[in-house]
């Protein structure tokens, strides 16, 4: 006689064949829950275009979709989100992420239908000014419905006392279980580029490409070969250009868009890199500089967030949010001068723990058992 498994669905806003990191993160999550056989999972996610199925299947996970609107534009409002909560009998619902309109009405349709909820922070900076500075008004007012979650999880530890500070819940209300990732070995030991800087992530102004192009100039005046290679796509690609070509280095910034699932071509780029810039203004986790680090390739990184936690640690060269040219270029110089004195020899991977998908499922998994086995609501 078979056991029935909990039945266990995820909130979210988008999920594939739309791309993103949280599109990511749950897919990799959700289709190793359900290749344990423990847990009977199910994706409920919006559609801003209409164009997609409502009843799907993605690798082998069943995926449901409602409506949302604006077309364009992240806010995500879908009426219809709430029924399949309510109507589907689950035993825990798992709403993953906190900046849009998904999270609140997926909490409160499980609040509805009497059904535990866990919720994962995923917090995330953005372009406009606006909304940034909305953020602590957003998340007091969510506080109520975080505080009703049977658990919150953060993928660092900046994001638990952050959200401990919101909630007003002890930390020990919370799990850290930091996003997975790791990448393959690079396929030949290759020396890195003299001079070469690598920015990584998605091309939007809030993670701080334009302050590495800003800095090269001065940079070159130390190390003229100086030079940076963005690797991204996004929106704000033009206006990196404008900036290259502004501060008379356009021959010296290279773009490059990487497939988000080829790590190899990534620890490639990552290997032939002399330092890696990290000035975003907001990442809950830094997995990019995780992956950098494991590589043994020096980083030089916002003070800020979830990199801020890594230069807490020691890993990371820290320089406060908001620092002028400058010193920008003064980290980098020291670290490009560093890396060039060892002379043509490649970096040297770092012993770090860095978490894999596997270790993020299995402390998932932790949590779901103890809700459903009656932990703490």
């Amino acid at each position: 006689m078979s056991v029935r498994r909990p039945r266990v669905l995820h909130v979210v806003q988008r999920y594939f064949p739309e791309m993103g990191g949280l599109e990511t993160h749950v897919a990799e999550i959700t289709r190793r829950l359900a290749a344990t056989g423990e847990f009977d999972v199910t994706v409920l996610a919006t559609d801003r275009s209409g164009a997609l199925a409502r009843r799907d299947v993605v690798n082998g996970i069943p995926v449901l979709r409602r409506r949302s609107w604006p077309r364009e534009g992240d806010l995500y409002l879908s009426p219809g989100l709430p029924v399949p909560v309510l109507r589907g009998a689950w035993d825990l619902v798992h709403v993953q992420g906190v900046n849009t309109l998904t999270p609140p009405v997926g909490m409160l349709a499980a609040l509805a239908a009497r059904t535990p909820y866990v919720l994962t922070f995923h917090s995330g900076g953005h372009s406009s000014p606006v909304r940034t500075a909305g953020r602590g008004v957003q998340y007091r007012v969510l506080a109520p419905l975080l505080r009703r979650a049977a658990r919150l999880i953060a993928v660092s530890r900046f994001e638990r006392s952050a959200f401990a500070a919101v909630t007003g819940l002890p930390e020990d209300r919370f799990s850290v279980i930091p996003n997975g990732g790791a990448l393959p070995p690079s396929p030949v030991a290759v020396p890195p580029v003299p001079g070469r800087i690598v920015t990584s992530g998605r091309l939007e102004r809030y993670k701080g490409h334009q302050r590495v192009v800003e800095a090269l100039p001065l940079v070159r005046r130390r190390v003229p070969e100086a030079h940076v290679v963005v690797l991204g796509s996004g929106p704000y690609e033009q206006e990196l250009r404008d900036t290259a070509r502004r501060c008379g280095v356009a021959d010296h910034v290279q773009f490059r868009a990487l497939p988000p699932a080829d790590r190899a071509a990534m620890a490639g780029e990552l290997a032939r890199a002399a330092v890696m810039a990290a000035l975003s203004d907001y990442e809950a986790h830094p997995v990019g500089v995780m992956e950098a680090l494991t590589l043994g390739l020096p980083v030089v990184g916002s003070d800020e967030a979830g990199i801020g936690d890594l230069v807490e640690d020691g890993l990371v060269r820290g320089v406060v949010r908001g620092a002028d040219t400058a010193t920008v270029a003064a980290a980098l110089v020291e670290e490009l001068t560093a890396t060039r004195a060892r002379g043509d020899v490649p970096h040297v991977p770092r012993a770090l723990a860095l978490p894999t998908w596997e270790s993020s499922v299995e402390a998932t998994a932790a949590v779901y058992r103890t809700v459903l086995g009656g932990g703490t609501r």
